[in-house]
């Protein structure tokens, strides 16, 4: 049997990555900063239905995580994004970050279903009567929210009993412990640590599955991939990791994971895209 394909991709907003992704031998996407998509895109893409910004104002919502369709070699069932209420029905999911996650259940054909979610820690800036040395904002905050909407579809602390893959784009270098006090890595540790508590194992990519990315300022070493590339870089001069995966305990076993970081097969947007096979 063949692998089920998934793929990560932040599309920067642009419309060629849709022809792109929709040219894909691949099953599933998991995508985040998406345009509206093309109209002319083959009928086997189908991507997520309804309100993209519900339950947040259309004005406030501007990064539109999806889960989409590539193929008929899966079922998608799409939960409906409401308030965080504490009790929420089963085809809704309680969201708590304005743009920061999507999620499906994915049923493959003549396999087992399983959750996948689509991430985006978006920054956020300190409140502004706080005193800050730092000029962005720390995506930490929102991948708080998001895991701890996450953690809804958690209900033991036996991570068999759940099957999620998460992947998507948290703007955090994963780094090491021998980094400078001024750094923010300490604190994005926390949000690793948290996906770990709740059973849920990073996939990275790390190398070897990917190109390997440039040393974190103070940090002697990294097994971290290249995924993003500034403005004012390319793909081949691209030097840091801002794109992950995640999966359940036991589920991740089943899961390979690496970064499509070539310069010949970077794609069009500033994010290369995560290749995610599932093979059980």
């Amino acid at each position: 049997m063949n692998p089920l394909r998934i793929v990560s991709w932040n599309m920067g907003f642009r419309r060629r990555p849709w022809h792109e992704l929709a040219a894909m031998d691949a099953d599933v996407a998991l995508l985040q900063e998406t345009c509206k998509p093309p109209a002319d895109l083959p009928t086997h893409v189908e991507p997520e239905t309804g309100d993209l910004w519900t339950p947040w104002k259309r004005e406030h919502y501007n990064r539109w995580p999806r889960v989409v369709k590539l193929s008929d070699r899966v079922e998608i069932e799409w939960f409906n994004r409401v308030p965080p209420f504490s009790d929420v029905q089963p085809d809704e999911m309680a969201v708590s970050g304005i743009g920061t996650v999507a999620m499906a259940r994915i049923t493959p054909r003549g396999g087992e279903p399983f959750m996948a979610a689509s991430m985006y820690a978006r920054w956020i800036m300190p409140q502004r009567s706080v005193k800050t040395k730092w000029r962005v904002g720390m995506p930490d905050m929102a991948a708080h929210r998001i895991i701890s909407d996450l953690a809804m579809f958690i209900g033991d602390e036996d991570p068999s009993t759940h099957r999620i893959l998460a992947a998507g784009d948290l703007n955090m270098c994963y780094g090491t412990d021998d980094v400078p006090p001024r750094s923010l890595l300490a604190r994005e540790r926390t949000v690793w640590d948290r996906m770990g508590a709740l059973g849920l194992e990073f996939l990275g990519p790390q190398t070897p599955a990917g190109r390997k990315a440039h040393p974190i300022e103070g940090a002697s070493n990294t097994q971290n991939v290249i995924t993003y590339h500034t403005t004012r870089q390319t793909p081949e001069t691209a030097r840091i990791q801002l794109d992950y995966a995640f999966a359940s305990r036991g589920f991740h076993e089943a899961i390979s994971v690496r970064a499509l970081n070539g310069v010949d097969q970077w794609g069009s947007s500033d994010h290369c895209r995560i290749l995610i096979e599932i093979s059980e």
